[in-house]
């Protein structure tokens, strides 16, 4: 089932509330679950079998953090450079043509990509209630949205889309291209101011992470959101 214009239109703020809800786990308190962080879980289970010492397993945990937000606003911001923030950001769908250029030679859809796996990322600071929650509405959320952009595309582009869809992955990013270069030019500037939030993240994770303080990372997290706000103001809006 895809998404409707309301939801496509609506889909950061849609995102936002299901980070919130990972964040605080409301059902924690009506079923009086405990409040441990996820990557504080996961250092514990192979500590306690064993395995690795746990500052071991909180440091590997923490390298795993890292790389997802750095994948993540890699991602992004590769895609939003060939594609135009302006389109990144819009509240409406855009299909002027296939876009063939940068991470768009490899996969489909690279911003959604890196939006999961920034996911994973911040899914490290969150009960684990709150991490299965998040990491599990936002794929079916971007799967929907995946869906309702494609059949927009294919509607609006006909055989040129159909036919890049048969040779680019959805969501398998590939090693080599898988089609031709089309002539695009990448705004890099552009890229990273739209995507500041999340380099602020992977800033975070680097920085902040080896104390070992979830709501001092949570800070960083809502620093980086709250600059990214701003940000915004010096987007294109066409």
């Amino acid at each position: 089932m895809k998404a409707s214009p309301t939801e496509f239109r609506f889909r950061f703020l849609i995102l936002a509330v299901i980070y919130c809800l990972g964040f605080v786990a409301p059902w924690n308190y009506w079923l009086h679950l405990d409040s441990i962080r996820t990557w504080q879980l996961l250092a514990a289970w192979p500590a306690r079998s064993g395995w690795i010492s746990f500052s071991a397993a909180t440091i590997i945990v923490l390298a795993f953090g890292i790389l997802c937000a750095l994948k993540g606003a890699v991602l992004r911001t590769w895609g939003s450079a060939h594609l135009g923030t302006s389109v990144v950001q819009g509240a409406a769908m855009h299909g002027e043509g296939v876009v063939a250029a940068g991470p768009y030679r490899h996969v489909r859809n690279p911003l959604y990509l890196g939006t999961f796996a920034h996911t994973f990322a911040l899914a490290l600071l969150m009960p684990p209630s709150g991490a299965v929650f998040c990491v599990l509405a936002v794929a079916l959320f971007q799967l929907r949205l995946i869906a309702a952009e494609e059949s927009f595309l294919a509607a609006k582009l006909g055989g040129s889309y159909l036919a890049y869809c048969t040779k680019v992955s959805r969501l398998w990013f590939a090693i080599a291209p898988r089609v031709p270069a089309s002539d695009v030019r990448p705004n890099w500037p552009m890229a990273f101011l739209g995507e500041i939030y999340m380099w602020g993240v992977v800033i975070t994770f680097a920085v902040l992470g080896w104390r070992y303080n979830s709501i001092l990372l949570i800070k960083g997290v809502l620093i980086s959101l709250g600059i990214s706000l701003i940000a915004r103001a010096f987007l294109p809006r066409n």
